[in-house]
């Protein structure tokens, strides 16, 4: 079940950082709470956008290979980060998306942290 929770989230992690790279703008305006953050930075976005294409990757490669759950446990600590800063946020009353940011990035990085680490018994060979 793991391996599949993994390979579900890795679908849109892939997307969203193919996304930051290949229609960065339209990223930037469309993701709530995106354009309240400042200005458009290009390079920033394509920034993150490697780091959540390589993450979504790294949970494709668990989905994929039992053994490469190393990768997917570094893919979700880089979501798990992600998301405690957007816990942060939410805390101190600096987000106006509560809601989107629970559903659309605490929820998945909190499944992502379940799905990188091997089950018990499972062949990871």
């Amino acid at each position: 079940m793991r391996r599949q929770l993994a390979a579900i989230l890795a679908i849109p992690t892939v997307l969203n950082g193919l996304a930051m790279l290949v229609a960065g703008p339209l990223w930037y305006e469309t993701v709530p709470g995106v354009p309240e953050t400042g200005p458009f930075n290009p390079h920033f976005v394509q920034d993150i956008g490697v780091a959540f294409l390589v993450a979504g990757l790294a949970l494709a490669a668990r989905a994929w290979r039992p053994r490469y759950w190393p990768a997917a446990v570094a893919s979700a600590g880089f979501l798990a980060a992600h998301a405690v800063l957007h816990l942060e946020m939410l805390a101190v009353g600096h987000t106006h998306h509560a809601a989107f940011d629970l559903l659309a990035i605490v929820l998945p990085s909190a499944a992502a942290l379940y799905s990188a680490f091997p089950s018990q018994g499972e062949n990871h060979a």
